[in-house]
């Protein structure tokens, strides 16, 4: 049994800020907490949940304050740091456009503005430009816009897209007329950016979420010019442990409906030249069965792991699209993992992964083993980009590395050549000879061989002396990418080294690493994000007195329970929207995500799982003992990771922490889980962490 005192504010913080006791609600036990598992949980925080308490929004500035009172002295190290990682980025940048339906399309920005601007050009890259949309005309007036799913219709004549101004993801939108340049009167409020055009020019499928869950679980019909309100729901998603969002097929051919689960899905298919009739079922969902599909030719090709765990490619006819009709195009193999695909009338092209590297690899339509792109960097991320043209033999993908800026590359599969169309350009002095990349393996204690992308200056001595950052996600078989940061540099200029532990969670190695980091088996992503930390400084690269952790969202999950299990490794950690009230929120139905998540940390109502899940979760672990520096960071409206678990985290580690570490929180008052928006302002919060990090290695300029 674990009884806790009643809820207040710590005394330590409350002495900083010079601020008087607040009237706090008496503790309570969790109205959720189930007694059959003969455990009795107090939660002294629980009142920071009620977000429009002014007691808590008191107690988040007042962190604010101490924070920004804590880091004062380093203000002009912060902004140094933010003008050179802002001056590293050009200004008025360019996508490279890629072809559809006879336009080019691209997004540009303009000197000194943090959003977007959505354009095309007609038949050719000499032809005029024709704006889109302008989205820093959108955000006049707004702390906070998100611009997600700019859609030209059919006829090419009308965009949608969807806006949100406040962080939470509820989305509404909006639709403009591009030959008179004026926006329509339809507004769809309180949606999500999964949006999908029929072929009739005129006829938007739209997601809507549960308002309370945040769960996308209903897809609606909207012609234009009807009354919104009046739109007909066409498909409603029952079971709470899935959602659905609508997407069209690369053939244009077909709208797809994908309910999905962690282990499961089901898609339902319509011709888009009918938007008003009936959905059908491609194959009923099943358990442990995750499939993905698109359409080309007369047929579905469909990624499944069907007797596959690394999944395999099928392909069955429209006709009769079920199990019996499916026909193998890429057998399974048990050391590559197939990622994805991308379909060309005459090519068809795979995304694969083989010993936690990406490769590219290009076969007829019929599955004929043609050749494979190799790429030559120890640690790097290449992958399909944007391909809209189904007749092309150009394959356009990106590539990235530690150090290479991302390179996007235009590749024609028949006289196997390729041009490179765009690299980020770098501003500055920044010249890659100056620094090394390696690709090491630490060894866990089970055997396994971990993985680690690691990026240093040249002239690192591998005697401890240096500082590291080492980050890791580890969860949802997410991996983590070697990719190229411009802001990263302002770390390793200054002598850091900067290293991604690729633990179990995630499916760098294939489908079983991301299987041996879950559910009764999550605690392998913290064990070998400790035996990673500790291989590093045995090897030299840097030492615990010079350690950081970094870890956001499910990485904060990890991060958190590091911090619990292991705090002597590090010198500091910084945790961002992290999720570590782990038991409190994954038994609440009413909080986003939790029901469709019970097959990634398991559900908590059945003992065995609760058991696990109480023994590493973060907030239901911290202890009466030594921490490192701390930075946690949190969104007012953040929709994914509710702002109340770093906060009453936090307030917990006051209570009973025994150092003198700084222990920091900051919370965006008017941002969701990605931070501030804009192209440049998110940089304040790379800048502030970067402060704190280098402050603590005594570097200060």
């Amino acid at each position: 049994m674990r009884v806790l005192t009643v809820a207040l504010l710590p005394v330590a913080i409350l002495a900083v800020f010079g601020c008087s006791k607040p009237q706090a609600p008496e503790a309570r036990i969790i109205p959720h907490t189930l007694e059959k598992h003969g455990d009795l949980r107090i939660d002294n925080y629980d009142w920071l949940q009620e977000r429009d308490n002014p007691e808590v929004l008191a107690y988040l500035e007042a962190e604010n304050a101490y924070l920004e009172k804590t880091m004062k002295h380093t203000e002009d190290l912060q902004e140094t740091l933010f003008e050179e990682i802002k001056g590293r980025i050009r200004q008025n940048d360019e996508s490279v456009p890629y072809l559809e339906d006879g336009y080019y399309y691209y997004t540009r920005y303009e000197q000194g503005k943090e959003y977007a601007v959505h354009c095309r050009k007609k038949g050719s890259l000499d032809a005029a430009e024709e704006i889109l949309l302008d989205a820093n005309e959108l955000a006049e007036g707004d702390s906070y816009l998100a611009v997600r799913s700019v859609k030209p219709s059919s006829g090419g004549d009308r965009i949608a897209f969807a806006v949100d101004t406040v962080g939470r993801r509820f989305y509404t939108i909006r639709f403009k007329d591009l030959a008179t340049g004026r926006m329509l009167p339809d507004e769809i409020p309180q949606a999500t950016p999964k949006i999908a055009w029929a072929l009739d020019n005129q006829t938007l499928f739209y997601a809507r979420q549960d308002p309370g869950t945040l769960r996308p679980y209903r897809i609606y019909r909207h012609t234009l010019g009807s009354n919104v309100r009046e739109d007909p729901l066409v498909y409603e998603e029952t079971d709470d442990t899935f959602e659905c969002g609508i997407q069209r097929s690369k053939s244009r051919e077909y709208l797809l409906i994908a309910s999905t689960q962690t282990l499961s899905t089901e898609v339902r298919y319509l011709d888009a030249r009918d938007p008003f009739g009936e959905f059908k079922v491609i194959l009923p969902r099943e358990a442990d069965h995750e499939y993905s599909v698109d359409h080309l030719a007369g047929g579905f090709f469909i990624r499944t792991n069907w007797q596959a765990p690394n999944f395999r490619l099928m392909k069955a006819p429209v006709s009769h699209p079920s199990k019996e009709n499916w026909r193998e195009i890429v057998p399974h193999r048990d050391d590559v993992f197939l990622a994805g695909f991308e379909l060309f009338r005459d090519h068809l092209v795979l995304s694969e992964r083989q010993n936690g590297l990406d490769r590219l690899r290009i076969l007829s339509p019929d599955g004929e083993e043609q050749h494979t792109i190799a790429f030559d960097d120890a640690a790097y991320h290449a992958t399909i980009d944007t391909n809209r043209d189904l007749d092309t033999h150009t394959l356009r993908y990106a590539y990235s590395s530690l150090l290479t800026p991302l390179s996007i590359y235009d590749y024609d599969m028949d006289r196997r050549e390729q041009t490179l169309r765009k690299q980020d350009e770098v501003l500055g002095d920044f010249d890659p000879r100056d620094y090394r990349t390696e690709r090491l393996f630490a060894p866990a204690r089970d055997g396994a061989k971990i993985p680690i992308s690691i990026v240093y200056p040249k002239d690192l001595p591998k005697d401890g002396s240096r500082p590291l950052l080492l980050y890791a996600y580890g969860s949802y078989g997410i991996s983590s990418f070697a990719n190229f940061s411009p802001s990263r540099l302002s770390l390793l200029e200054r002598g850091f080294a900067y290293a991604i532990a690729h633990v179990r969670g995630g499916q760098e190695m294939g489908r079983h690493w991301y299987e041996d980091g879950k559910l009764l088996h999550k605690k392998n992503s913290f064990f070998d994000f400790i035996d990673c930390a500790k291989f590093l400084c045995e090897q030299g690269y840097t030492s615990h007195e010079r350690l950081f952790a970094r870890g956001g969202s499910a990485g904060g999950l990890l991060t958190g329970a590091v911090l619990n299990m292991a705090p002597e490794l590090f010198k500091g950690v910084v945790s961002n929207v992290a999720f570590v009230d782990v038991i409190t929120t994954m038994l609440d139905e009413t909080i986003p995500l939790t029901t469709a998540e019970y097959d990634e940390w398991g559900n908590p109502n059945e003992k065995p799982y609760y058991d696990y899940m109480l023994s590493y979760s973060p907030y239901d672990q911290v202890k009466a003992q030594d921490y490192p520096n701390m930075l946690m960071t949190t969104g007012l409206h953040d929709s994914q990771v509710q702002y109340w678990e770093p906060a009453k985290w936090v307030a917990k580690l006051r209570a009973l922490k025994t150092d003198d570490n700084l222990l920091l929180l900051k919370t965006n008052m008017k941002a969701g889980h990605g931070g501030e928006s804009g192209r440049f302002r998110r940089y304040r919060g790379t800048a502030l962490a970067y402060a704190f990090m280098l402050d603590l290695v005594g570097i200060r300029e």
